[in-house]
């Protein structure tokens, strides 16, 4: 299916010209989701418990044939520091700490938090929190274009409990939508005033199910994940890696 999906998706745009061509790659628990600067609509390839890092990289290269990347960004589930995976991820096969993606790309590649990626494409200046909605709880905070991925998730909330058990998917199993979307909008306004941001953004998967949001927040998108891997190496906002 994938095959057919990056056949499909042969036509190029006017960026065809240009001597880079950024390929951002989302990797997520059930899907792993790709596109360059070439194309107007993502391909995705099947993940899961089983997908290894080396399975990810063939069948991404398989999929994207043809496409003449030159640079590749990687959002990767999982804490990221200096640019490389610093532990296993939850919900796919282990392999990807250590991997050396430059050499299985054959081309230059940068690996962020994958709710960092979004984050850089939902950015639009000024002091923002970013809280990926998803799985987990994804969060970064960008302070005048300069982006600084965090681990919010497994801190204590309440009755023992972390952020991410109740704005999580477990929360949202657990608690039903309504008291959910309640936790999410107290949640989001205590880490807006920790962090004093001018504003924050919701993203990831879940947070389509928002339906009235506080002031000063905004539904993301996660097509924005694809924007914010080409700007990893556009330089805006600035990244860890300050290359």
């Amino acid at each position: 299916m994938a095959k057919k999906a990056a056949m499909a998706n042969k036509t190029v745009t006017k960026d065809a010209e240009k001597t880079t061509n950024i390929l951002a790659i989302d990797v997520g628990g059930t899907h792993v989701k790709m596109l360059d600067q070439r194309h107007d609509e993502p391909v995705k390839i099947a993940s899961g418990p089983t997908l290894t890092c080396a399975d990810m990289v063939k069948q991404v290269k398989k999929a994207t044939e043809g496409w003449g990347y030159t640079h590749v960004t990687i959002g990767y589930p999982g804490p990221v520091i200096h640019g490389k995976p610093a532990t296993e991820p939850h919900n796919l096969a282990p392999g990807w700490v250590g991997f050396d993606f430059e050499r299985a790309f054959g081309c230059p590649v940068r690996v962020v938090n994958d709710a960092a990626m979004q984050a850089l494409g939902s950015y639009e200046g000024r002091r923002m929190l970013f809280l990926g909605l998803g799985t987990g709880l994804g969060s970064t905070l960008i302070v005048d274009g300069v982006m600084a991925p965090l681990e919010i998730a497994h801190l204590p909330y309440k009755n023992g409990k972390t952020y991410e058990d109740y704005v999580g998917l477990r929360g949202l199993e657990k608690l039903g939508k309504n008291h959910w979307r309640k936790h999410v909008a107290k949640v989001a306004q205590m880490l807006k005033d920790a962090m004093v941001a001018d504003y924050v953004v919701l993203g990831g998967g879940n947070a389509q199910l928002l339906k009235k949001l506080p002031p000063q927040m905004e539904l993301g998108n996660n097509g924005f994940a694809f924007k914010g891997g080409f700007r990893v190496w556009e330089g805006a906002p600035k990244t860890e890696q300050g290359k």
